[in-house]
């Protein structure tokens, strides 16, 4: 609806020869003001140096001539407002009805190759709540791409070199010594955790005492990680998260991207030796500061490998590239960014979301949390605490620009204060609804008398329905989930409070099957945006 209506002003421009700039349309928040409004005449007063009133009568002029908006007038300073015609609003119901679970998918994508890379935790524990925000926004992110017509990849990149894998196998090391009663000296920077009892059990069981002299830690690491991706992926399964590919940071070692990136970027004359340490000369390129691409020990710091990750995605043809990182990464990724830029990748097919932290508060408090010392609560942990489709709404429905405080007892309360429990129940309350009708024999498609739809609530409802594909455009222009969640909510509340006030099913059939029809579709729309949020649309609760 809403970009019916910028179409139709841009063309208008185009006619009177006005200037092409962009036009925004939003639905004003009285609706007693009209269903469309745009400030497009203000904007062009400057330019063209006009009054907007003039220059909105004269958008007026060619708009009247289009059927489906009616009450065209100047609000204010030069706002134009609409209200959508009845019969073009009956239309637009019926389309719904029409593409069904299609509805709201564009081709604007145009099936190019996205990669999307998200999560990314390094396998030393347990997917935890802090790693929880940024797996869900990458999956949603995902199947908004997918509903605007892009091809997408999904990919995870996991580091198992390094020193967090040397203190992981070494911590693993220090339990099985323990439990085969021997002397044992634990990491001072040591994982500690039931985990990682339970991995040295299994280990111990598997090999009884054969390495307890063993001094190569790659043993011990390699088996840690090994148990611990498998409970990753576990959990990755339980929320609906499906991979395409798992990146292996000892790749860029084996297949020497480490040294090429480090040879490229010295032959551009951006690395230099200091303190027997391997630098990127970020301040010739405009970063703040120079930084340690490898240590004076020989170890790389995370930022070379990332470089020559992402050199990867580049090389591989992919037509847009997204990362979903946390806010800890806020600091490093410009510096991959202007690396690829200095080797002559086109850094605008770049797109990187930072999402805030997570905190888990129990009656407004806080819970701490620590990986190292192993109070942390799991993301399972989390799931069987208040239910996998509670935790992806609650991950997406704040701005990932935020910090989320995640309430438990609001999560796990069955009230219209859990906002994806009153958004499943308007679903599943509509499902007993057409159930009930279907056993009366009522006819739910019956399209033949929705002008009896003439009341203020259902001409609202109607109205806020067919935005739904703008959602879906928005959702991806601005890379968004709280977008469909936000639209859902107020979607869910429109329909309670219709619901509150008419009878769906009454007296007359005629009108009946006619709310029938109306309800129907909006089943379609919540069903087709829990769809896109990974969340199943409940039938009864």
């Amino acid at each position: 609806m809403k970009s019916n209506f910028k179409i139709i002003i841009e063309s208008i421009l185009n006619k009177l020869d006005y200037p092409n700039i962009n036009v925004n349309v939003q639905i004003p928040k009285d609706i007693e003001h009209g269903d469309l409004t745009t400030n497009i005449a203000m904007v062009l007063s400057k330019q063209l140096k006009m009054n907007p009133i003039d220059i909105a009568n004269k958008i007026i002029l060619h708009l009247k001539k289009y059927s489906e908006y009616t009450n065209i007038d100047i609000a204010g300073p030069g706002f134009i407002n609409v209200k959508v015609d009845t019969t073009s609003l009956i239309k637009l119901l019926t389309k719904i009805k029409k593409y069904n679970s299609n509805y709201g998918k564009n081709e604007n994508g145009n099936h190019q190759k996205a990669l999307v890379e998200f999560v990314s935790a390094n396998p030393t524990g347990p997917l935890t709540v802090g790693h929880g925000r940024g797996a869900i926004i990458g999956d949603v992110v995902c199947r908004i791409m997918e509903w605007n017509g892009f091809k997408v990849d999904r990919e995870y990149y996991f580091n198992n070199a390094g020193r967090q894998m040397r203190i992981l196998g070494e911590s693993l090391k220090a339990r099985y010594l323990e439990l085969c009663d021997e002397k044992y000296e634990f990491p001072e920077d040591g994982y500690q955790g039931e985990y990682i009892y339970t991995i040295a059990k299994k280990f111990k069981k598997d090999f009884q005492k054969d390495y307890i002299n063993e001094e190569d830690i790659n043993i011990f690491k390699h088996y840690a990680e090994k148990n611990i991706f498998l409970d990753i992926k576990s959990t990755l399964k339980k929320l609906n998260i499906k991979f395409d590919n798992y990146f292996n940071e000892y790749e860029l070692y084996e297949n020497k991207n480490i040294d090429k990136i480090i040879n490229d970027l010295k032959d551009k004359g951006l690395i230099y030796t200091k303190d027997k340490a391997t630098w990127f000369s970020g301040t010739k390129v405009n970063r703040p500061a120079d930084r340690v691409l490898i240590k004076n020990t020989g170890e790389p710091t995370y930022r070379l490998p990332d470089m020559a990750y992402h050199r990867t995605k580049f090389d591989r043809k992919y037509d847009l590239i997204i990362d979903v990182f946390g806010a800890d990464h806020i600091d490093a990724f410009p510096d991959i960014i202007e690396a690829m830029n200095q080797l002559d990748y086109d850094i605008k097919k770049m797109n990187v979301l930072i999402h805030q932290f997570v905190t888990i508060t129990k009656n407004n408090k806080p819970i701490k949390m620590s990986t190292r010392k192993a109070n942390f609560i799991t993301l399972d942990e989390l799931c069987s605490e208040v239910g996998t489709d509670v935790v992806r709404y609650f991950f997406i429905m704040r701005n990932m620009n935020t910090h989320l405080n995640f309430e438990l007892e609001v999560a796990k309360n069955n009230s219209e204060e859990n906002p994806i429990f009153y958004l499943q129940y308007a679903h599943a309350r509509i499902c007993t609804m057409i159930k009930k009708a279907l056993n009366s024999d009522y006819n739910i498609n019956n399209d033949k008398n929705l002008q009896l739809l003439n009341e203020k609530e259902e001409s609202e409802l109607i109205l806020k329905m067919t935005y739904f594909p703008d959602i879906i455009k928005n959702s991806y222009n601005k890379l968004d989930p709280q977008i469909i969640s936000n639209y859902l909510e107020t979607l869910a509340a429109k329909f309670h409070k219709y619901y509150a006030k008419y009878r769906i099913i009454n007296d007359d059939k005629k009108l009946t099957e006619s709310r029938l029809f109306l309800i129907d579709s909006l089943r379609i729309i919540l069903d087709n945006g829990l769809n896109v949020l990974g969340i199943k649309a409940k039938e009864k609760m």
